[in-house]
């Protein structure tokens, strides 16, 4: 796990690839390194995981110095690769994955090395004797990759901060901010700066003297509607599959543990480690005195396991979680639960390098209720007639959206309307509008996920709709972005065996009835924790890492939102329309009920602080392209 950057340009750059690595020291603590062609630079920051040898240092290059590649993740099957590469003649100079790349991609080529490489990546290659610049990223967009492109060059990096220290990016986007305060992050789609760019998950970028392409080379298989596995069939294979994908990732070179929570998935995960005859550590983030604190469930899990287990409380109260949220994540980032996360980082550190988790599973097996509504609506939309809709919308009119009504009205638009139903129940934009929250500088903009029209046709297919709705969304912008940022913050590299891409495409092809047999949330999964680890433990209900910052809120008013009535940045720059804010807090401290939506303002305003007074220089010198193959460490 490393921080990886690079520039490439037909003439002299004024970029500055050294200030993009030093940006990126805390993805990767172990070393640094730049290699510089005529033309290019590569430059990388390493978290030493396989090889702690000089031989996994990065850059990378060829014996003859043309091909250089940077590397962040962890190819699970290196080894086999390996040794398929070794019997066609090449010779290895280190233990590590990163050879791999560079290997296969001479042999293979770019598109036939990211068919065969299984694992979390992002990468880029250069290759000098072709002048083309590649750069990939994994099947699910577990590892992050940004760029930046104008007619003579292009700039890359792990992170958007790398980008900007090196001179990359305009101005902040009004529509980045819109969907910020809709989600409280912002998606793939966009950048927090207008002129950087999200690689997307499953895609080769490839840039050739000033002209670029992009094209996928892999993507989920479709719900096999007719497919004729039975129930058990599926629970056997998925146990099979969690074992394997536990088995890869624990291959390291230094200590490796897992997080376990009170939930189903993180169990499943601490089960398989035990059927490998893994001894690991696992750690658990509590929250005492909070209703929502799961390490008593966590206890229990690891008692009827027979693994170890350390406690990590969590007191909000403590200083520093702010400015750590805001210093571990590139763009404003409201993620409630990646305050636990950094705090649980900071106390796995000392004793682990590598941490196991439980994310992916509810993605893909179909954890959340609003995914169960999605294909109960579906179903009855399809045995529906044409004039169910035009009689809908009149009696809508007479259901109350209020109480036990508003969710049943909801999943009549679902019925009817399909996604561009399902994203107008959202309650973030919408507090803002009503309060005439939003400043002149979103006057302008439009939010594109709430554009999407009501369908028919998309109600037909609303599970498969909402499933890749979510996963464009909060998945890939929400929840792989909080572990990634939160662990390598503190020198972690976070491994998720439920994020395997045999285990999601296995799952991908899964009818929801199996995914919700008995009205489940996923069943499968919830049948193995029930057969393999306690009944008690397959029965809990899903309460996600959340972590109290509503309350928290509500208790430290005066350090965080005080200052929001007071000239504040968000009001200054026309974000927010001033005055309006007070009145908004007010509200919530007399209801004594901090919502979401303030949290997010809090949160933005920490983001402001810290973008405004974030030193940049005012003149770069010209990037230095040396000989190639020079490495500079």
């Amino acid at each position: 796990m490393c921080g990886i950057a690079g520039i490439v340009a037909t003439d002299s750059s004024q970029l500055d690839i050294s200030s993009m690595v030093d940006d990126l020291a805390r993805r990767g603590p172990d070393s640094e390194g730049i290699a510089t062609w005529p033309g290019a630079a590569l430059g990388h920051r390493r978290l030493a995981i396989l090889d702690l040898s000089d031989a996994g240092r990065q850059p990378m290059l060829s014996e003859d110095g043309q091909i250089g590649v940077v590397f962040n993740g962890c190819i699970y099957n290196y080894v086999a690769l390996r040794e398929e590469l070794i019997q066609r003649g090449y010779r290895f100079r280190s233990h590590c994955d990163t050879e791999v790349l560079l290997r296969g991609y001479r042999e293979w080529g770019v598109d036939g090395l990211a068919r065969r490489i299984h694992g979390m990546f992002a990468f880029g290659i250069w290759d000098q004797s072709r002048r083309r610049l590649f750069l990939v990223r994994d099947r699910l967009g577990v590892k992050p990759l940004v760029y930046a492109t104008t007619g003579r060059e292009i700039a890359f990096a792990s992170t958007v901060s790398a980008l900007r220290a090196g001179g990359v990016g305009g101005e902040i986007d009004p529509n980045a901010i819109l969907e910020f305060l809709e989600f409280g992050f912002v998606t793939e789609a966009r950048s927090i700066y207008t002129g950087i760019e999200k690689l997307p998950p499953a895609s080769i970028l490839e840039w050739h003297d000033g002209r670029y392409t992009s094209r996928t080379y892999w993507s989920l298989p479709e719900i096999d509607k007719g497919s004729p596995i039975t129930f058990d069939e599926a629970v056997e294979q998925t146990e099979q599959l969690i074992i394997d994908a536990v088995r890869l990732r624990v291959q390291s070179d230094v200590p490796v543990g897992a997080l376990l929570s009170g939930g189903v998935d993180s169990a499943l995960v601490c089960w398989a480690l035990t059927k490998i005859n893994a001894s690991i550590t696992t750690f658990t983030i509590a929250t005492p005195g909070d209703p929502a604190d799961e390490s008593a469930d966590a206890a229990f899990t690891a008692r009827v396991l027979g693994i170890p287990n350390e406690q990590v409380d969590l007191d909000l109260g403590q200083a520093g979680y702010m400015e750590q949220l805001v210093d571990a994540f590139s763009e404003p980032f409201a993620c409630q639960s990646a305050v636990g996360m950094l705090r649980g980082s900071a106390a796995v550190q000392p004793f682990a390098k590598v941490l196991l988790t439980g994310d992916g599973g509810d993605e893909i097996f179909g954890g959340y209720p609003f995914l169960y509504r999605a294909w109960r609506a579906e179903e009855i939309s399809r045995s529906l007639p044409a004039c169910a809709v035009p009689v809908w919308r009149t009696l809508r009119r007479m259901v109350p959206y209020a109480g036990p009504f508003r969710r049943a009205r909801n999943f009549g638009d679902y019925v009817v309307g399909g996604l561009g139903s399902f994203n107008r129940i959202r309650p973030g934009l919408p507090f803002f509008e009503r309060r005439g929250l939003l400043g002149d500088r979103l006057a302008e903009s439009e939010l594109a996920q709430r554009s999407f029209p009501p369908s028919t046709e998309s109600a037909h297919r609303l599970f498969s709709d909402v499933l890749a709705y979510h996963q464009r969304t909060h998945f890939q912008s929400e929840f792989l972005p909080k572990v990634d940022g939160a662990t390598l913050y503190h020198g972690i590299e976070a491994r998720a065996p439920f994020l395997d891409q045999h285990l999601w495409e296995f799952a991908a092809r899964l009818p929801p009835a199996l995914r919700f047999r008995g009205g489940r949330l996923k069943a499968i999964l919830r049948q193995i924790a029930s057969r393999r680890v306690h009944p008690a433990i397959a029965a809990r209900r899903k309460s996600g890492f959340n972590i109290p910052v509503e309350s928290w809120l509500f208790t430290n008013s005066k350090r965080y939102l005080d200052p929001l009535r007071r000239r504040s940045l968000l009001e200054q720059t026309g974000w927010i329309h001033p005055g309006k804010l007070s009145t908004a807090i007010d509200e919530a401290l007399a209801a004594r009920n901090v919502p979401t939506q303030l949290w997010y303002l809090v949160v933005l305003e920490e983001w402001l602080r810290r973008e405004r007074f974030t030193t940049r220089r005012s003149a770069r010198p010209a990037l230095r392209f040396v000989p190639a193959g020079q490495v500079a460490i």
